[in-house]
């Protein structure tokens, strides 16, 4: 399976495959019909409290990376199973995210747990 990576906002291409956003809030102004979604895996986002202090409290992106790494294997483990099943019957999978900042967003780290 391939994993891409793309904003929610960008146009869905049919190259996408199969399309999970990623966030734990609906993007602001996106209909769902624009969004093209397969699925809205919202529960193996970080949790708000996290979220809130990598965008509004200035949590270094190392310590969100590790702090969302420990949700994923903790709290979030089942959640991260189930959609890591649900994904591997595709070949392609593109996880959206509504973040403007391709390089330090949560879902590089969930790509990267998904994938190990």
């Amino acid at each position: 399976m391939e994993i891409r990576l793309k904003r929610v906002y960008d146009e869905p291409t049919p190259g996408d495959g199969f399309r999970v956003l990623v966030d734990r809030l609906w993007p602001r102004g996106l209909s769902k019909e624009r969004a093209a979604l397969d699925l809205w895996a919202n529960e193996v986002a970080p949790s708000t409290e996290l979220r809130k202090a990598f965008h509004h409290d200035d949590l270094s992106w190392p310590d969100f990376e590790a702090a969302y790494r420990a949700e994923l294997a903790g709290p979030t483990s089942t959640a991260l199973a189930s959609l890591r099943e649900e994904l591997a019957a595709h070949p392609v999978v593109t996880l959206l995210h509504a973040v403007n900042d391709e390089a330090h967003n949560h879902a590089l780290i969930l790509r990267d747990a998904l994938e190990s």
